[in-house]
């Protein structure tokens, strides 16, 4: 098992999400994706937390949601854990000592996380009440 990234766990469970992360920064994006039909095979990747837009692809069954930023008390985490979807928030690389910091200049930590992820086949392990892992698969 190749642990990547990790963050912030928004809700304990044993469901596995397993799928391509797919970086969506717009409504548009979110559109698109839906309307291709392969949503399912899809773990959103976003930047923060308070990403509303977001909320189509959860009620259409995103197999699992990663956030660059926010927290799992923020909108999208209160609606990860009520549509039961397995979400990590904050993420960060384990092999980086860049870290979001709030307020501050995130621009390449973002980029960073998103070039790791984005496109790449995941598993996001949630069973930790605290922390969520990224698997690259």
């Amino acid at each position: 098992m190749t642990i990547i990234a990790e963050g912030y766990n928004c809700f304990e469970t044993d469901k596995d999400a397993v799928g391509t992360a797919i970086f969506l920064p717009d409504p548009k994006a979110v559109i698109s994706l839906i309307q291709s039909g392969k949503l399912k095979e899809h773990i959103v990747l976003a930047q923060g937390g308070t990403t509303t837009f977001l909320a189509p692809a959860l009620s259409m069954g995103a197999s699992g949601v990663i956030t660059l930023s926010g927290a799992p008390e923020s909108h999208l985490g209160i609606l990860s854990r009520e549509f039961q979807i397995p979400c990590i928030m904050t993420t960060y690389l384990l092999d980086s000592d860049a870290r979001y910091v709030i307020g501050g200049d995130n621009d390449a930590h973002f980029g960073a996380v998103i070039e790791a992820l984005n496109g790449k086949q995941v598993r996001l392990h949630c069973q930790d009440g605290d922390t969520g892992r990224i698997e690259l698969l």
